[in-house]
């Protein structure tokens, strides 16, 4: 690749550098220019622009984005749309990430032209999460240098990167006691446990509370054993201080092995790790009774994906094993809550309102109203999709009125629906478009147009929207697709409001995703509800459960 200073002869194919604003237009950076904007550029008086020319084998930034994040797909992966020469992976499950750290950093250390960040390794993650993010440096990528990732990639043994789904195990827990020991601190262990077990996706067997002796020990185990444990916990009433101390002891009466004592983490130090079978058997360190995060926490974790946990496992997590005094583990350790945060808990909600447009005047369905033909239980087609907003998590539901205010406003009696009417609505859609955002509650973080003419779009779908919707993240648009094919209903951040009340004439905001496209996520639907309206006779008459209504017109 080429790049500098670039004749406008010479300028034709070539990707502009940076923005260029005329008096009649904006020329936008990654522009691939053709004969218009070399034109436009000549006659406001530029002789050359700063640009970039490609080369024979030269990869274009979101064709090379796009071939390293296919290369690094695996289950339980997804991954948006190549923008900007970035593309992002995100989890389509909770789950352990599990990272080939050396193939990493071999594609990072190739060329500076490409790079891929992800979170740190074995690190819990939701659904939605993002986990990676692929970014080519310059406009294009050499093809050589193409050529050697993408072989990297496929001679790999193991997924470069992966989610490791967490394994439902029931769990058994020993809490041994002595005298004098406070009855409040042995609760307090065992609440704690069962909450970390349970923000694992685990199960907890009550717990058996025993002697803090060596056989008592065993025998609880046995018992738990019985009971169908598929983990072994210890909760000692003193810390455990050598591998063949009480605790570790009973494991061994039970029929287990000890296989290592200790570990570089601190807070967990002391943990003790071995097995009864084939199941787990952990003696807890002290630090284990708080809720805040320790060395058990990273052990508890792998175990619960399946992970092989050995010594060479356990002594391999001292860098970035001091874990006191640090923000996720924050002092005074008496303010920190009784039971830990789950890893896996969903972040907060966003506040997403949902407007349904409705102002239409069906004129491709004359003389019918689309919106007020009822489906084969007499359900009118737009309270039907107004039903759909009110069942997902979208709060408020706003519908725009227009055409035939009165009818539709019948159609929806009864419902928890906020109406903004357009007058001017014969303008076109931008008109219903602005009169919904301008009844938006000042707290919508996001808001989702659905269309009155979609009836097929469920409340799960409208759901799954919202949860990939994060603009922190970069998820600030959110679209539906089905088999790659773009759909609605779309999601957009306040941020765009601005932009979307600016709109004139018969369309709507949608041009608005091609010129924020890093910041668009697409979300894969289970069938094609996202691309069907019906604002023909023909098109009703193949809608599922119209099939009666199709050609009648409703009151």
């Amino acid at each position: 690749m080429k790049f500098g200073p670039t004749p406008l002869p010479e300028a034709r194919g070539a990707v502009l550098a940076h923005t260029v604003r005329l008096a009649s237009r904006v020329i936008k950076k990654g522009t691939v220019l053709g004969e218009e904007e070399v034109a436009a550029l000549s006659a406001a008086g530029h002789r050359d622009v700063l640009a970039a020319v490609m080369e024979p084998g030269d990869v274009p930034e979101d064709e090379a984005a796009e071939r390293l994040a296919q290369a690094l797909m695996a289950p339980l992966l997804a991954k948006s749309r190549a923008a900007t020469g970035r593309v992002n992976l995100l989890a389509d499950a909770p789950g352990l990430l599990v990272l080939d750290e050396a193939l990493i950093n071999r594609l990072n250390a190739l060329d500076e032209s490409v790079t891929v960040a992800t979170l740190p390794n074995h690190s819990l993650v939701s659904a939605k999460d993002m986990l990676a993010t692929i970014k080519v440096i310059p406009f294009a990528v050499p093809g050589a240098v193409m050529a050697v990732a993408e072989a990297l990639m496929r001679g790999a043994t193991r997924p470069v990167l992966e989610i490791r789904p967490l394994r439902p195990l029931k769990v058994g827990l020993v809490v041994s006691e002595l005298p004098g020991v406070k009855e409040s601190a042995m609760e307090g262990a065992a609440e704690v446990t069962r909450a970390r077990i349970e923000a694992l996706r685990g199960t907890m067997l009550p717990p058996e509370r025993v002697k803090h002796d060596t056989g008592a020990i065993a025998d609880g185990l046995a018992r738990l054993k019985k009971a169908g444990a598929e983990m072994f916990l210890i909760a000692g009433a003193s810390a455990v201080v050598d591998r063949r101390d009480v605790g570790p002891a009973g494991i061994v009466r039970a029929g287990g092995v000890i296989t290592h004592f200790g570990m570089p983490v601190d807070p967990g130090n002391l943990l003790c790790f071995g097995r009864i079978g084939d199941a787990a058997a952990i003696v807890l360190p002290g630090c284990a009774k708080s809720p805040k995060l320790n060395g058990f926490d990273w052990v508890l974790a792998r175990c619960f994906a399946g992970i092989a946990v050995g010594p060479r496992e356990i002594m391999g997590m001292g860098v970035g094993g001091l874990l006191k005094e640090i923000d996720v583990r924050p002092l005074p350790r008496e303010k920190a809550p009784s039971v830990p945060p789950s890893a896996l808990a969903p972040r907060r909600a966003r506040q997403v309102a949902a407007v349904v447009m409705a102002a239409g005047r069906s004129r491709r369905m004359a003389p019918l109203n689309k919106l007020l033909v009822k489906d084969n239980a007499g359900t009118a087609m737009v309270a039907r999709v107004v039903d759909q907003a009110l069942r997902s998590q979208a709060r408020p539901v706003v519908v725009v009125t227009g055409h035939e205010r009165e009818r539709v406003e019948e159609a929806l009696a009864g419902r928890a629906v906020i109406f903004a009417h357009a007058d001017d609505y014969a303008q076109g859609l931008s008109a219903s478009l602005r009169a919904g955002l301008a009844a938006l509650p000042p707290d919508a973080e996001g808001v989702m147009v659905c269309l009155g003419d979609m009836p097929l779009v469920s409340a799960a779908m409208l759901d799954r929207l919202m949860a990939a919707f994060d603009p922190e993240e970069g998820r600030a648009i959110v679209q539906p697709t089905f088999r790659g094919k773009q759909g609605n209903p779309m999601l957009w951040a306040r941020e765009f409001i601005p932009a979307m009340m600016a709109v004139s004439g018969d369309v709507g905001a949608r041009h608005l995703a091609g010129l924020h496209a890093d910041r668009l996520v697409e979300v894969e639907m289970p069938d094609d509800a996202v691309l069907r309206d019906f604002d023909t006779t023909d098109a009703l008459k193949g809608a599922p459960g119209f099939t009666a209504a199709a050609g009648s017109r409703t009151g």
